[in-house]
């Protein structure tokens, strides 16, 4: 974990799938359902899981490695999806010491939010799963506004909401995307090492800061 920064923190927004909560498991579970469909093995999870940040675009190309634009990508997304509707919070849980954190920052007057690509049907009924919802000051989807990260407009718009300045704010997330779009919306970022990560190396991401675990967040503030 690098040092604290400087300038007074009064909110905190987090990404969602790989930063705010282990989705893995059920996103694999219905991409898995697809390939059954398809006469196809399960993949495992460990070979999924650092896909699910990039969504159902992540899950389709790393279970049939077909990307937007090429034959079936939209059959196989929206099966995907339906799927993934159908059992959206199994096994999908907050990581380890999340609650206590976002509880903590509840305690310090410190909003805190969530900014996701994710779409509104997929992370709402996440969030109301989870019994947070209603804690949250914002909740800004992958399809609230125009453009989703890595451009900085939903990190901006959660800021609008809380009618906090965006440099008092920290931006935490698993992917090079939640950095890129924190820099461009003059916030600092926080890259979750515990996260899904992708297939690129953190280290490289340039993030204002880094933590090993939620509640290393707290060390930030």
């Amino acid at each position: 974990m690098h040092s604290s920064p400087s300038i007074a923190v009064k909110a905190v927004l987090f990404d969602l799938d790989g930063t705010f909560a282990d989705t893995a498991p059920d996103m694999a579970r219905a991409i898995n359902a697809v390939r059954g469909d398809h006469g196809m093995p399960a993949l495992p999870l460990a070979q999924l899981r650092p896909h699910v940040s990039n969504g159902a675009r992540g899950m389709v190309a790393a279970a049939f490695d077909v990307k937007p634009g090429e034959a079936n990508f939209t059959e196989l997304r929206e099966a995907f999806l339906i799927e993934y509707e159908r059992a959206i919070c199994v096994h999908s849980t907050l990581f380890d010491g999340m609650l206590e954190t976002v509880t903590l920052l509840e305690q310090r007057n410190i909003a805190w939010g969530i900014v996701t690509n994710k779409i509104t049907r997929h992370s709402a009924p996440l969030m109301r799963a989870f019994g947070v919802e209603m804690r949250a000051a914002c909740i800004v989807s992958g399809d609230t506004c125009a453009r989703a990260k890595p451009y900085p407009d939903p990190l901006l718009h959660a800021a609008k909401l809380m009618q906090i300045d965006p440099a008092h704010c920290l931006y935490i997330g698993d992917d090079l995307r939640d950095i890129q779009a924190a820099h461009a919306a003059g916030m600092r970022s926080v890259a979750a090492l515990y996260g899904y990560l992708g297939d690129s190396d953190p280290q490289t991401w340039n993030a204002t800061l880094s933590i090993q675990a939620p509640g290393d967040i707290v060390a930030l503030l």
